[in-house]
C-alpha cells in the first residue's frame, strides 16, 4: 500500500507437552523442553477471542471501505474479488495484502502522527493495534497470535498474558509515533513482539528450573533476530516491533516470575521447616528495575509525543531500525 507502514508477519517459538511425564513445557524448535511445574494450567480464551475480534474488525473496516463505491476516485485498477460485492479488495496496485484503502484506515483509527498529536487523537494509539492492512497482513498475524499467546495464556492465565498483549500493542504504537512522521502504520504486530519479548524474559528469570535453556535461548535469540531483521524492509513499520518487544520483555521479568520449588512444595513440608522465599534475589531485582524502566520509559516517551518532539533528532541513525536502503528500494519514497 503506497505510503503506508504496515507492520510485517512475526515468527514464533513453538512450546510442546509432554503428557508422559506429567510436566509442563518450556520452549521448543525441534526439541522439548522440560520444567517441574506444579502450577495451574489455564484453559485459553482470551486469546481466541483477540482473533475473533481482529477478524470481526476487519470485516467492517471491508465493509466500510466498500471498494466499487469509489471507483471514481481511484486513479489505477479495478477492484480485487469484484463477486464479494462491497466487500471486495482495493485494486493490488494500492493495496497488494488484499485489503482496504489507506483513507479508510485512516478514518477507522490508523496510526497517524499529525492526527494523534496535532488533532489530540491519542485513542489511535490503540485502536491501530485492531486494523490490519489486507487479509494476508491479518492471516499472518492472528496465525502468530495463536501460535504464541495460546500457550502463554495457559501457563500464565488470561490476566497477565491480556496486560502483556494490550501494554506491548500500546508500547509499539508510542514509538511508532515518536519516529514516523508520514505514513501510518496498523496492526496488532507490536502486541506480537511483545508477546516474543516476555517469552524471553520469562526465561531468563526462570532460568534455574528449565532443561535445555541454552538451546532454548538460542533459538528464541534466532527467531526474534529474523522477524526484527525483517522490519528493515521498507513498509514496514519496525519501531512498533521494537517498542512492543520491549515492553514486553521488561513486562515478562514484571508478570510472569515463577516461584521457587520450595514454595510450590510447602504445604507437604513439615511444621517446623524453614520456608524458602517465594522468589528468588534476583528475580526481585528483575521485577523492580523492569517496574522502574518501564514507568519511566513510557513517562519520558509521551511528554515528548505529546510535545510533538521528534525522535530522530534525538537519534540520527534510529531511522536505519526501521528501514535500511538499497540499491532495489528508496526508504525515502512515499
Amino acid at each position: 500500500m503506497s505510503g503506508d507502514d504496515i507492520e510485517s508477519r512475526r515468527g514464533g517459538v513453538k512450546r510442546s507437552s509432554n503428557n508422559n511425564n506429567n510436566t509442563s513445557s518450556g520452549y521448543a524448535s525441534s526439541s522439548t523442553y522440560l520444567i517441574e511445574d506444579t502450577e495451574t494450567q489455564w484453559t485459553s480464551w482470551l486469546v481466541p477471542m483477540f482473533v475473533v475480534a481482529n477478524i470481526a474488525v476487519f470485516i467492517v473496516v471491508m465493509y466500510v471501505n466498500n471498494c466499487p463505491e469509489h471507483k471514481h476516485m481511484r486513479l489505477v485498477g479495478k477492484c480485487v474479488a469484484r463477486f464479494l460485492g462491497r466487500f471486495s479488495f482495493e485494486p493490488l496496485r494500492e493495496n497488494p495484502l488484499f485489503g482496504p484503502s489507506s483513507s479508510t484506515l485512516k478514518k477507522l483509527g490508523a496510526l497517524e502522527w499529525t492526527k494523534v498529536v496535532l488533532n489530540h487523537q491519542g485513542w489511535r494509539l490503540i485502536t491501530c493495534i485492531w486494523l490490519h492492512a489486507g487479509v494476508i497482513h491479518l492471516l499472518a498475524n492472528m496465525l502468530s497470535l495463536v501460535f504464541i499467546g495460546i500457550r502463554l495464556e495457559q501457563q500464565f492465565g488470561f490476566v497477565r498474558i491480556g496486560i502483556l498483549y494490550l501494554l506491548s500493542g500500546f508500547g509499539g504504537s508510542v514509538l511508532s509515533s515518536l519516529f514516523i512522521r508520514n505514513n501510518i502504520s496498523v496492526g496488532a504486530s507490536g502486541a506480537l513482539f511483545g508477546l516474543l519479548g516476555a517469552m524471553l524474559s520469562e526465561l531468563i528469570t526462570n532460568w534455574s528450573i528449565y532443561t535445555n535453556k541454552a538451546a532454548a535461548m538460542l533459538t528464541l535469540l534466532v527467531i526474534i533476530a529474523i522477524n526484527l531483521g525483517i522490519g528493515i524492509l521498507p513498509h514496514v513499520d519496525n519501531f512498533a516491533h521494537i517498542g512492543g518487544f520491549l515492553t514486553g520483555l521488561l513486562l515478562g521479568f514484571v508478570l510472569l516470575p515463577r516461584p521457587q520449588f520450595g514454595w510450590l512444595e510447602r504445604r507437604s513440608l513439615p511444621a517446623d521447616t524453614r520456608l524458602k522465599s517465594k522468589y528468588k534475589p534476583y528475580q526481585y531485582v528483575l521485577w523492580l528495575v523492569s517496574v522502574v524502566l518501564l514507568v519511566v520509559g513510557f513517562t519520558v516517551a509521551l511528554v515528548m509525543l505529546f510535545r510533538g518532539e521528534n525522535g530522530n533528532d534525538h537519534c540520527h541513525w534510529c531511522h536505519y531500525l526501521s528501514c535500511v536502503s538499497t540499491s532495489r528500494w528508496d526508504c525515502n519514497e512515499n
